[in-house]
C-alpha cells in the first residue's frame, strides 16, 4: 500500500510534465532558416498530403497546424480523386477538405494551394494538379481528359513518386504525350523517404520543376523540427508571398529539395543558397599560415570534400554553426582561391554542387610618412 501511495503521485506528476510539454509543442512553430536568393523570398512548402477525404487518417485542419509547427510557409492538400477507402463515413466531396482547411490556413499565415490527385494505375501512376478552382470536372474516365480539365482551370501538374513500384519504373509514352501537350510541368524528386535519381536526371533533361514533397497520409508525430531530423519540403523562390507568387515560380522552376542533409536542385540556385549562406570571417595571418572561421548561417548543414591540394580534405559546415580553418600559403598577401565540392548539394544524381572558399590576402601597410 505505501509503495501504491508513493508511486501513484509520481506518475501523476510524470503525465502532467509530459501532457504540458506536448501542449507547448503543439503551440510552437519551429522557424526554418534559408537563406533568399537572387532577390526572391525562400518559401518552404509540401504540395503533396493527405486527409480522412481520401485514404488520409486525419482531418484537413490538423494538416494545417501540423505545416505551421515545422516551419513550412505553403501546402496542398492533395486527396485522391478517385480512390475514397472512407466513403463509409466520410462523404465524397472533392472540394471539401480545401473549403475545411482555407480559413484555418489563414488565421495561420499558412498558404493553401487548392490540389487533388490522380490516382490511376502504374504506370502511367499518380498526379497532382495544382491551382484548381473546382476538382469535380477532373473526375473524367480518362486520365487525359481529367488532365485537359485541369488545363483549362489553369493547373501546374506533377508527376507523382515515379520510383513507387519499381516493377513499373520507367518513362513510358504516356509521360511523353503528357508532356508535349504542356500538361507535365513537374515532377517529385523525393517522395516521403524516398530519393529517385532517374527522376532527378529526367527533370534536368526535360527542364521538368524539381518537387519533394511528404505525402502524408498518418498523423505528424509532435517534435521538434532540426536540420538533422526535418519532414521533405521543395523550396519555391517567388516574387511576392502568394498563392500567384507560388504559381508563377512553380511554373518557372524556381524550386530546390531539402531531403535529410541532400539540398537538390538546379545548379544556379544551389550556388546562390551556398553563397547566401556560407561566409570567411576573422581571418588571421602568420607567416606562411593563413585562420579564418567558416560562417554557415542557415539550417542546411554543408560537407565539402576538397578538389584541389590546399586547405582540408573534409570540412563539415553544420546548421547555424562556426568553423576554424588553417591552412598553410606560399604568400599570405595573396587571395587564395580553395576549390572544394559541396558534396550534398546535388547539381545531379550522385554529383555534388562545385564551389570555391576565396580567403583574401594580407593588406599591405602604407609605409610613406607624412613630411611637413
Amino acid at each position: 500500500m505505501k509503495m501504491m501511495l508513493r508511486t501513484k503521485p509520481a506518475i501523476t506528476i510524470l503525465s502532467v510534465i509530459l501532457l504540458c510539454a506536448s501542449v507547448l509543442l503543439a503551440q510552437t512553430r519551429q522557424e526554418i532558416r534559408i537563406p533568399d536568393i537572387l532577390g526572391y523570398k525562400t518559401l518552404k512548402c509540401d504540395f503533396h498530403v493527405h486527409t480522412v477525404f481520401s485514404d488520409g487518417l486525419v482531418w484537413p485542419t490538423v494538416r494545417v497546424d501540423e505545416a505551421w509547427r515545422e516551419g513550412l510557409d505553403a501546402i496542398s492538400i492533395t486527396d485522391h480523386i478517385e480512390y475514397q477507402p472512407h466513403k463509409d463515413d466520410v462523404p465524397v466531396n472533392l472540394n471539401r477538405s480545401y473549403d475545411i482547411a482555407l480559413p484555418w490556413a489563414k488565421e495561420r499565415g499558412i498558404l493553401l494551394v487548392k490540389g487533388a490527385e490522380f490516382t490511376r494505375e502504374t504506370p502511367p501512376g499518380h498526379f497532382n494538379a495544382l491551382f484548381i478552382e473546382d476538382v469535380k470536372p477532373l473526375d473524367t474516365k480518362e486520365l487525359l481528359d481529367g488532365m485537359a480539365e485541369a488545363g483549362k482551370q489553369g493547373a501546374f501538374i506533377f508527376w507523382n513518386h515515379p520510383g513507387w513500384q519499381p516493377e513499373h519504373k520507367g518513362w513510358f509514352d504516356f509521360h511523353t504525350t503528357i508532356y508535349e501537350k504542356k500538361y507535365l510541368q513537374g515532377i517529385e524528386v523525393v517522395n516521403g523517404e524516398d530519393y529517385y535519381p532517374e527522376a532527378h536526371q529526367w527533370a534536368l533533361e526535360k527542364n521538368l520543376t524539381f518537387l519533394g514533397n511528404t505525402d502524408l497520409h498518418d498523423a505528424v508525430p509532435l517534435q521538434k523540427t532540426t536540420s538533422e531530423s526535418h519532414r521533405p519540403m521543395t523550396f519555391v523562390f517567388v516574387k511576392d508571398r502568394s498563392i500567384g507568387g507560388l504559381k508563377e515560380a512553380l511554373v518557372s522552376g524556381r524550386t530546390a529539395v531539402w531531403y535529410g542533409s541532400k539540398v537538390i536542385a538546379r545548379q544556379e540556385y544551389l550556388e546562390a543558397l551556398f553563397g547566401a549562406a556560407v561566409r570567411i570571417t576573422d581571418v588571421q595571418y602568420e607567416k606562411k599560415i593563413i585562420r579564418f572561421a567558416l560562417y554557415n548561417s542557415s539550417d542546411l548543414p554543408i560537407q565539402l570534400l576538397r578538389a584541389g591540394k590546399a586547405g582540408p580534405k573534409e570540412l563539415s559546415l553544420p546548421a547555424n554553426a562556426t568553423v576554424r580553418v588553417r591552412i598553410d600559403a606560399e604568400s599570405v598577401e595573396k587571395p587564395m582561391e580553395l576549390p572544394y565540392v559541396a558534396s550534398n548539394f546535388l547539381v545531379g544524381p550522385d554529383k555534388g554542387l562545385p564551389v570555391s572558399l576565396i580567403v583574401a590576402g594580407q593588406p599591405t601597410v602604407d609605409a610613406k610618412t607624412e613630411t611637413k
